[in-house]
């Protein structure tokens, strides 16, 4: 098998390279950088850490990449374990699942820090699945993380151990929404569960319509682009609320994400109309995930749906993330409620303690640092100033 090449620098933004670096906790890791002239590293410019989300890369933060480099940091986004050009994962559904549990990936992000020369991380931004990432980085190392920014996936708290046990018989009833969600009049399923199933790969990379067409419509869905995106916070985790989330959250029974998605494919005008994600930067996501499929970032779905990664968590129990802290995400993204209670006012009253600021950004969907980079650059480093202002 060839060795994966960097990314050709035609295709990327000028300033941004693509490279590896090599033994990452296991991982060849591909990184993109800005900022990376004379004066990086260990006794240069201060690091920023861009971790991505599902279904997407480092290529995913390019739009906001040389904003924070002008500012005078040396910014590096992984393609993280599972993703992209980062090599050295198993992504078999019978492989090794445990090292996508949560821990290995707050090591990783710690192994790159160490591996790129620098003992601190002035900016740790994370986006969907990346920003749990960042969270518990954040929250396990904040000698080395000074502040996190999470997108679009509030942090909820570390689980709670199970308390008092010993003077309670009764043990409690297991969670019975997905034969609730099945039996609703219009049967449904959770995304989240459905994605930790052997067909679901398949179901996306195999897909009838084709890896582009997949993407574009599943990228289009969660987007400010698809107007019934109007979400507000659920009252309760019980099945007939669930089912008022749209159909990439709670699908409907009897059909695949692939098959979900392609109700909602733009029109060929609205495609030719998207400046966020024209389709010559889709390409390159429709190359990679037609290259390696989707396990790779499932395996991550399937740490949290089986208890893997609460059970290993709770180690941390009562602890908060106390380093200066914000959340930014699309005013249209249902992301933010989809599991009722933990929504951003919720977390900032028990996880987080040093919460600087919690953003809506109009017009923009659950891909917020690409809907609406402008935006997301400001914010950003508004917030940078203001932490470094209070070191």
């Amino acid at each position: 098998m060839n060795e994966i090449a960097a990314l050709p620098q035609s295709i990327l933004p000028s300033g941004i390279r693509s490279r590896f670096v090599r033994d990452v906790n296991g991982l060849k890791m591909h990184i993109l950088e800005a900022g990376f002239e004379a004066g990086t590293g260990s006794n240069g410019k201060p690091l920023v850490l861009l971790l991505h989300g599902f279904p997407e890369l480092a290529y995913s933060w390019r739009k906001v990449m040389l904003p924070l480099a002008a500012a005078g940091y040396h910014v590096v986004a992984p393609d993280q374990r599972g993703y992209g050009r980062t090599t050295g994962w198993d992504g078999n559904f019978d492989g090794n699942v445990a090292s996508f549990r949560m821990l290995n990936l707050v090591r990783d992000t710690l192994a790159l820090v160490s591996a790129l020369g620098c003992r601190t991380v002035d900016g740790l931004f994370g986006h969907d699945a990346g920003s749990h990432v960042a969270a518990w980085c954040s929250l396990i190392r904040p000698d080395v993380f000074r502040s996190v920014a999470m997108m679009s996936a509030p942090f909820g708290g570390a689980p709670q151990l199970p308390f008092n046990t010993d003077s309670d018989g009764s043990q409690k009833a297991r969670d019975s929404i997905h034969e609730d969600l099945a039996a609703l009049k219009r049967p449904r399923k959770h995304y989240q569960w459905y994605y930790s199933t052997r067909p679901a790969n398949d179901d996306m990379w195999k897909c009838r319509q084709g890896v582009h067409a997949f993407m574009r419509a599943y990228y289009h869905h969660k987007s400010a682009d698809w107007k019934q995106n109007q979400p507000f916070p659920l009252k309760s985790w019980t099945a007939g609320e669930l089912e008022k989330m749209p159909t990439y959250y709670i699908m409907d029974l009897d059909e695949n994400m692939a098959e979900t998605v392609a109700k909602e494919m733009p029109s060929a005008s609205e495609i030719a109309a998207n400046k966020w994600l024209p389709d010559s930067e889709l390409a390159l996501y429709a190359e990679e995930y037609g290259r390696n499929g989707y396990q790779g970032g499932l395996q991550w779905y399937r740490c949290n749906t089986t208890g893997a990664n609460s059970t290993e968590l709770q180690l941390f129990s009562g602890r908060t993330i106390d380093v200066p802290s914000c959340f930014i995400a699309g005013k249209s993204d249902w992301g933010i409620y989809q599991r009722p209670g933990g929504d951003m006012i919720a977390m900032q009253k028990h996880a987080v303690t040093n919460m600087l600021g919690c953003h809506l950004v109009e017009g923009a969907g659950h891909w917020v640092q690409q809907e609406q980079p402008g935006k997301v650059s400001e914010l950003l480093l508004e917030f940078l100033r203001h932490t470094r202002s209070k070191a």
